[in-house]
């Protein structure tokens, strides 16, 4: 049977969070943040573990509401110069099981109103991993057209982050895949509307990104050395 999993309440929920964002609001409001976002959203995590094992059993989607596949809705301030303590989007990764020894491809989904996307990849690789990426794709064009400059992901997918205004150093400025070269990110994904969001489309959307950006993180697995 099709799930519906949010409601307008939870755009309401977070774009009141936005125009107060701050402790002595979110404590009053705490229970509202479980009802309408948190538990709904672990909810979906739960139902996404089937569907994602067979895409790749290296994957997971764990419902756990601390140190799970959603993140938390406290924001790291230490270093930030924007000091207001909560997230105002919601967001869930479904990383590969070897992620703590291995930075890795994950599957996202991102709620926020107005913005809600799904897709996968690699964001912000540290120097290391995207010198192999780089190194991976130098090496084997043929795979990495095949996965994502087919005309089918090309016509859903946008790749997200920044790139190097010129060649990165060590690699042939003619090279066939040099615009992928110089990428700084390797993460690409669709857009819904909040509309999929509150409806019983949701489910099935998400699955069928992940299933469409599936070979690009199986590209991105083999180039740093993983199982997909």
């Amino acid at each position: 049977m099709a799930t519906t999993y949010f409601t307008p309440k939870t755009f309401k929920f977070l774009r009141d969070l936005a125009a107060n964002n701050n402790r002595a609001w979110f404590a009053d409001n705490k229970q509202r943040y479980e009802d309408v976002l948190r538990d709904p959203f672990l909810q979906l995590i739960t139902d996404v573990q089937a569907p994602l094992a067979k895409i790749s059993p290296h994957y997971i989607a764990d419902p756990r509401a601390q140190n799970g596949s959603l993140f938390r809705i406290y924001r790291d301030t230490r270093f930030a110069n924007d000091k207001t303590p909560y997230k105002t989007w919601a967001g869930a990764r479904f990383a590969h099981e070897r992620r703590r020894e291995i930075q890795a491809p994950s599957f996202y989904l991102h709620l926020q109103p107005r913005d809600c996307f799904a897709g996968g990849g690699l964001w912000h690789p540290e120097p290391a991993t995207l010198k192999k990426i780089r190194d991976f794709l130098a090496d084997n064009p043929a795979a990495w057209k095949k996965a994502v400059h087919a005309k089918a992901f090309r016509e859903r997918f946008e790749f997200w982050g920044e790139s190097l205004t010129r060649p990165p150093r060590g690699f042939d400025p003619a090279h066939e895949l040099i615009d992928d070269l110089r990428r700084r990110n390797f993460a690409a994904g669709q857009s819904f509307s909040d509309t999929i969001v509150t409806s019983d489309e949701l489910l099935p959307r998400i699955v069928d990104i992940f299933k469409r950006v599936a070979p690009m993180n199986d590209y991105l697995c083999a180039a740093v050395g993983l199982e997909f």
